[in-house]
C-alpha cells in the first residue's frame, strides 16, 4: 500500500491516510511517500511498516542498526528533527489532553548523546541465522523476536558486560528453551551488574567471572509461566546486587531490579529546574519516589520531607540511602500514594514521578480539597500527565512547563510541569 505522511504523532509513527482509514507507520517521515507492509488493521486504523521509501525526507538519516524499528525507530530522523518533532508532540498533547492554550510554546533540554547513554538494558534470547545463541529484542508490532548483536543505546561497559555472559552461555551448553531474559545494568564509573532469568532450576561447575567493571551477577529461576524478568528463586550470586550513582553529591544505591533514571546527565538538568521551586521552609512530600532521586540529592533545598512508595525494594533502598548520605530530614514511607494522602497539606510542596497511569484519583481529589501551595509534576507520559492538569486547573495554574529529551534517538518525552495554587 502506497502512503504519504504528514506529521509524526505521539507513539513515534509516521501519519498518513489509507483508503479513508488512518495509517500510523512505522520507519516513515513526515513529507515522505512510501509503501509499507501491515502490521494490524482495525475498523477505521491500519499500522504498517514503511517497506520502500518512494521519497526520501531530506530529513532521514541512515540508521546505526539494523535492528532500529525494535529499540530506537527515530534513528533515521535528523537529531535536531527529533526535537524538534517531540516539542511539537509534546504541544499537541498537552492541547487535546490538558486543553493548555493553543499559544503553548515549549523548550527541550537535550544533549549531544544521543548514543550510549542508558545504564539499563533488558535483553531476551533467541537463535540466530547460524542457529546461535543470540541476544533478541522483539520487533516491532509483532510478538517474535529478532536477533541483535549489541544495542548502541546502551553504554559500553552493559556491551562487554552482556557479551561476556553469552560467552558463559555458549560455553555452558545452556539451551535456548532454558533461558528467558537478561537485565544488565550500569553507572558513570563504568561499574556493573547484572542478572540472568533462566526457565528451569540450573547448576553449574563455573559461573561468569567478576572483574573492576563486572562487580555483581545474580542467577535466577523464573517460572516460565511468569513475566519477563521477576525472580521466583535464587541459585546463586556473587558479588554485589546494587551499583551507587552520585547525583548533586549524594550517593544513590540502587538495584538490578527496582526503578532508577535511565539517562543520568539528563536527569540532572531536571533537577536543577525542580530546585529553583523548593522552599528551605516549607515541607516537602515525594510522591512515587523511588529509592529517592529526586529528594534525597535536594534534601538541603526544604525543610523535610516524606518519601511515599509502593514498592517496597525502592523504599528499602530510600531508607538507605539516607543512612548512606546521613540525611537528617527525610524518611521513607512504603504504602501506595492513595493510602497516604493525609501528608497533603496547604503548606506543604508536593512533588510527583507517578508511572505512566498517571495520578492516582483519590491523590487529585485530595490536592482539589486541601489546595496546597505548589506541584511539582514530573511524568514519562505527556498524556496523561495533560489529563492531570486539566484536572487540576480548577484551582491551579501553571508556573512552569519544560521538556527533556531523556531517550534521544525514541518517540519518548519526559515532561515536568510546576503548577501553583491561584
Amino acid at each position: 500500500m502506497k502512503i504519504k505522511i504528514d506529521k509524526l504523532v505521539f507513539g513515534g509513527q509516521g501519519l498518513g491516510k489509507f483508503e479513508g482509514k488512518t495509517a500510523f507507520i512505522w520507519n516513515a517521515l513526515p513529507g515522505e511517500q512510501i509503501e509499507a507492509d501491515l502490521i494490524k488493521k482495525r475498523k477505521n486504523i491500519i499500522e504498517g511498516v514503511a517497506s520502500n521509501i518512494l521519497v526520501s525526507s531530506p530529513d532521514r538519516i541512515k540508521n546505526r542498526e539494523d535492528h532500529f524499528l525494535a529499540c530506537s525507530p527515530w534513528q533515521i530522523l535528523d537529531f535536531e528533527k527529533e526535537n524538534y518533532w517531540k516539542k511539537e508532540i509534546a504541544r499537541e498533547s498537552y492541547i487535546k489532553f490538558g486543553e493548555l492554550n493553543k499559544d503553548l510554546k515549549l523548550d527541550i533540554i537535550s544533549n549531544n548523546n544521543q548514543y550510549g547513554y542508558r545504564n539499563k538494558i533488558e535483553y531476551s534470547f533467541t537463535l540466530d541465522a547460524e542457529n546461535k545463541i543470540s541476544f533478541a529484542f522483539f520487533i516491532r508490532g509483532k510478538h517474535k523476536l529478532e536477533a541483535i548483536k549489541n544495542c548502541e543505546l546502551a553504554s559500553k561497559e552493559i556491551n562487554n558486560t552482556a557479551q561476556k555472559i553469552l560467552n558463559w552461555i555458549d560455553d555452558n551448553n545452556i539451551e535456548i528453551r532454558s533461558l528467558k531474559s537478561l537485565i544488565v545494568r550500569s553507572n558513570k564509573k563504568g561499574e556493573t551488574i547484572a542478572a540472568l532469568f533462566i526457565k528451569d532450576i540450573l547448576t553449574f561447575d563455573n559461573y561468569p567471572d567478576l572483574d573492576k567493571n563486572f562487580i555483581g551477577f545474580t542467577l535466577y529461576f523464573s517460572i516460565p509461566q511468569g513475566p519477563a524478568s521477576v525472580p521466583t528463586q535464587n541459585l546463586y550470586s556473587i558479588g554485589q546486587n546494587y551499583l551507587i550513582e552520585e547525583i548533586n553529591k549524594t550517593k544513590l544505591k540502587y538495584g538490578t531490579l527496582s526503578f532508577f533514571q535511565i539517562n543520568v546527565p539528563l536527569f540532572e538538568f531536571a533537577l536543577q529546574d525542580i530546585e529553583q521551586f523548593l522552599d528551605k521552609k516549607k515541607e516537602v512530600v515525594d510522591f512515587y519516589s523511588g529509592s529517592g532521586a529526586i529528594s534525597l540529592p535536594l534534601h538541603k533545598k526544604f525543610k523535610s520531607a516524606v518519601l511515599v512508595d509502593n514498592n517496597e525494594e525502592a523504599i528499602t533502598l530510600s531508607k538507605e540511602n539516607i543512612e548512606l548520605n546521613k540525611i537528617k530530614n527525610c524518611q521513607a514511607e512504603l504504602k501506595p500514594a492513595e493510602k497516604m494522602v493525609d501528608l497533603i497539606e496547604k503548606d506543604k510542596i508536593i512533588i510527583f514521578d507517578p508511572p505512566r497511569v498517571g495520578l492516582h484519583y483519590k491523590v487529585i481529589d485530595k490536592v482539589l480539597e486541601v489546595q496546597p501551595r505548589r506541584l511539582i509534576y514530573l511524568s514519562c507520559n505527556l498524556s496523561t500527565q495533560a489529563r492531570d492538569i486539566k484536572l487540576l486547573s480548577e484551582e491551579y495554574k501553571i508556573t512552569f512547563l519544560k521538556l527533556y529529551n531523556f531517550f534521544p534517538r525514541t518517540p519518548h518525552i519526559e515532561g515536568l510541569c510546576v503548577l501553583d495554587k491561584k
